[in-house]
């Protein structure tokens, strides 16, 4: 993988020493991915740290994606690009998406009109061609490490079939974060 810089790092560093969340992405222009990893921006670094556990964002466009992409979602954790998807290849993450579009991410706010808009919007105002990545591919999570150990792996079927990012959260051991924008009720 390349990181916002294009520098090469192995995959395996990623997950050798600690435990990893890694979250695949279809491609930066998806909004569907914009608005997950503006919601992955909410997980608090504190908690990450207190589990021992790195989060850990993979794209597969060019590395020049990086540094624009984390700026638009206000993503500030870990994020690398596999241009050649040969990450994706090997987990076996599937390019097109079938019909069965019945699952609905909870981390999607845009309804698909609205949000292919701005997708479209964000591809004709950058270089012209350079959507960023396969527009076929999609994305999914892998619970990964130390070392080899898979803890959880989720392929996405859609580009709305993501996991719940409290899912994820709770079953790599770090707390769970409240992603509404309605004040928390305390009752005393």
């Amino acid at each position: 993988v390349l990181d916002g810089d294009g520098r090469s790092v192995p995959f395996q560093a990623l997950y050798g020493e600690r435990k990893a969340i890694v979250v695949f992405v279809r491609n930066f222009l998806c909004y569907t991915c914009k608005e997950y990893v503006e919601d992955l921006a909410k997980v608090p670094k504190a908690f990450l740290q207190e589990s021992n556990v790195r989060l850990i964002v993979i794209g597969q466009s060019s590395y020049h994606h990086i540094k624009p992409f984390c700026s638009l979602t206000g993503y500030t954790h870990e994020m690398y690009v596999d241009p050649q998807r040969e990450i994706y290849k090997r987990l076996g993450m599937k390019r097109g998406e079938g019909n069965n579009v019945s699952v609905r991410s909870p981390h999607v706010k845009s309804n698909t009109v609205l949000g292919s808009i701005r997708s479209i919007w964000r591809a004709m105002t950058g270089p012209p061609f350079d959507f960023q990545g396969d527009p076929a591919q999609q994305g999914g999570a892998l619970i990964i490490g130390p070392g080899n150990e898979v803890h959880f792996l989720h392929l996405d079927k859609n580009r709305l079939d993501h996991v719940p990012i409290n899912t994820v959260l709770q079953l790599a051991g770090v707390k769970t974060v409240n992603f509404s924008n309605k004040p928390q009720i305390i009752d005393i």
